[in-house]
């Protein structure tokens, strides 16, 4: 009897343990949540028979497939069918999935049938004409939901800029919502050879309840007769998810690593045009590099593999539209703040600065302790940044 209990025990232990071990591996998970654009009665721009709504799905569709074969991402998705879902609810579906970043995917248009390339938004209260014209057409689906005064605050989309309550808070992760951004507009740009009008800032609705990293993906003029075609094909709606999708892969591996099994993503590999090398001066070339022995020289890269030469460490407290003086009183009685500037629009305060990694982790903890629960590592070498896991190597 003794023995039977013992067994149920044992069993019950066991069961506890892969529970625990289950829970453990979907809480590691990297999860995206991706927004296509719009749906059912809202078409979003209709231009040459070419529809945003239906390209954009199409779109995102594709992009979840390429990120589902990988087993350490969790897809969500805000539609998978041609339904009409409330831009706070779109929002919404991130925040209860717990999503570490929300995509979402539209399509841009404009009268002037010339205009191309592609864009990619951050929650902003940039006040430049043509980013609020983008932000005030997304923006106007709103005005198909049921009390929309009420429930968006007195928010009118004709006018982006009456956007209320939008603080200081909603910029938490604008650096990292740029991060994302720029990998995109880069993909776009190496990947599909396309024209890139930018990272861009602009008070998109459907971003200013998401609480991450988010960004809104104009991912071309269906305006533009050539562009709009692309857009509405099987193959230039598949080169540019891959490009999409190959963004978001290298800002995981970037700022969350790579888990267990990860798959490698490969780009799509380009065709490299061969140089007919002249033998005779190779020849000549090499008899002259010979008797230099300078090969010694070339192993500079060796100290690099220590961590404490020219590598630094830093926490990132916050990142601004503006300039704060940075002296303990601003920054919640936190010393040695150090700020960077990207082209004056936006400000990076950090904090700390240690090649010691133990050393930098305390600063983390520290600077949680002092009110910035969403403060982070980041790392540089000898003056640029690089990945954290480069650094720690």
């Amino acid at each position: 009897m003794v023995k039977v209990h013992k067994i149920k025990y044992l069993l019950k232990i066991i069961i506890c343990l892969f529970a625990f071990s289950s829970y453990g591996q979907t809480a590691q998970k990297f999860k995206v949540a991706l927004d296509a654009g719009h749906g059912a009665h809202d078409f979003g721009a209709v231009y040459n028979g070419h529809i945003e709504k239906n390209i954009a799905l199409a779109v995102v569709l594709k992009v979840g497939k390429i990120l589902e074969k990988n087993p350490n991402i969790e897809v969500i998705y805000t539609r998978k069918s041609d339904v009409f879902i409330e831009l706070v609810e779109r929002s919404n579906i991130a925040n209860r999935a717990d999503a570490n970043i929300f995509v979402s995917i539209h399509c841009n248009a404009n009268k002037n049938t010339a205009a191309d390339g592609s864009e990619t938004y951050v929650m902003g209260l940039n006040k430049n004409a043509s980013n609020l014209a983008v932000a005030k057409s997304e923006n106007a689906v709103i005005t198909l939901e049921k009390d929309y005064k009420q429930k968006y605050e007195g928010f009118d989309p004709n006018n982006p800029g009456s956007m209320i309550g939008v603080t200081l808070m909603q910029e938490e992760y604008i650096e990292n919502s740029i991060a994302l951004a720029s990998k995109i507009q880069d993909n776009f740009v190496n990947d599909n050879d396309r024209k890139s009008r930018g990272v861009k800032q602009a008070p998109f609705m459907v971003l200013h309840k998401a609480y991450m990293p988010r960004v809104l993906i104009e991912m071309g003029f269906i305006s533009n007769p050539k562009e709009g075609a692309m857009l509405d094909s099987e193959d230039g709606q598949q080169e540019t998810a891959e490009a999409i999708a190959g963004a978001i892969i290298g800002y995981k591996k970037e700022y969350f690593g790579n888990g267990n099994n990860e798959p490698n993503y490969e780009k799509p590999s380009k065709k490299v045009v061969e140089v007919k090398k002249d033998t005779a001066l190779e020849k000549k070339v090499t008899t002259v590099k010979t008797p230099e022995v300078k090969k010694p020289e070339v192993k500079k890269p060796e100290p690099k593999e220590n961590p404490a030469s020219g590598v630094v460490f830093k926490v990132q407290i916050a990142a601004a539209g503006k300039k704060i003086d940075p002296v303990p009183s601003n920054f919640k009685g936190l010393k040695n703040i150090s700020v960077t500037s990207d082209n004056g629009t936006l400000y990076k305060y950090m904090y700390g600065e240690t090649s010691d990694y133990e050393t930098a982790k305390r600063n983390l903890e520290e600077a949680k302790s002092k009110g910035y629960p969403s403060a982070y590592l980041i790392a540089f070498r000898d003056g640029k940044k690089i990945t954290l896991q480069e650094a720690i190597k």
